[in-house]
């Protein structure tokens, strides 16, 4: 049976990619950035996941942390064997306008969203290079294609993760590795559920569907791009936002 690691599994967009892996039979391996986040929700998910008859177990890393990373794709490595998918979902935000943007929120949100995909892609990828074969899937974001106004951190990181996408499909593509970006518009999670109505209302007139998109559909994707059906699939971006950009 395969294995997938995705980061940032506990909550939100992450844990629906857990969920439906699960579900298409994949173990899985559920990063959390600590041991408090395994204990808040971690377990919970992992007992979910193995009731889909598979295997599922929490490793805690911070994946902004190089040897962190290192340790915990170790044991992922020993625990199940193989890694055959990754997928780099964790990330932050520290929104501000650029000329009041701290050093400190533009380097936590750089190397928690981008430094992340990059300690993340050279451990697994070693891997797969050694088991010529594998798949990653890398969550950017629409404001990486667009920018957005008092998100220049996030974009940047979000932008970057492309350009990185695009250069680690090139590099690992002779071994049968595949590297995709999925950039996810205005996703129902409890991050936009904090937002006024009033923004809520606006943010709609902007998008084509005139709904926000649900979790299920990111996951869904992440599913297709691992699937045989996209063996063929590698260096794209592909945005789900329900026409934002039109």
């Amino acid at each position: 049976m395969s294995t997938a690691i995705v980061t940032g599994a506990v909550q939100g967009i992450g844990a629906a990619i857990a969920r439906r892996l699960a579900k298409d039979g994949i173990n899985v391996a559920i990063n959390c950035r600590s041991e408090q986040r395994i204990e808040n929700g971690g377990r919970q998910l992992a007992e979910e996941l193995r009731s889909y008859g598979v295997e599922a177990e929490c490793f805690a890393a911070d994946v902004s942390d190089f040897e962190q990373c290192k340790a915990m794709v170790e044991a992922v490595k020993k625990r199940f064997s193989t890694i055959d998918y990754l997928v780099n979902n964790a990330g932050i935000t520290r929104d501000g306008l650029l000329v009041r943007m701290t050093e400190e929120a533009y380097d936590e949100v750089i190397n928690a969203n981008q430094k992340s995909v990059y300690n993340m892609m050279k451990h697994v990828g070693a891997v797969m290079l050694r088991q010529k074969s594998g798949r990653i899937v890398n969550i950017s974001s629409v404001i990486g294609l667009y920018g957005n106004a008092g998100q220049f951190n996030y974009a940047a990181s979000k932008a970057a993760i492309i350009g990185m996408t695009k250069s680690a499909a090139k590099e690992l593509g002779s071994r049968g590795i595949t590297v995709n970006a999925i950039a996810p518009g205005f996703i129902e999670t409890p991050m936009t559920e904090e937002l006024s109505e009033e923004v809520r209302n606006a943010i709609l007139e902007n998008i084509s569907l005139k709904r926000y998109g649900k979790v299920s559909e990111v996951a869904g994707l992440v599913s297709f791009l691992f699937s045989e059906d996209a063996g063929y699939i590698t260096g794209q971006t592909i945005e789900i936002s329900g026409g934002l950009s039109m």
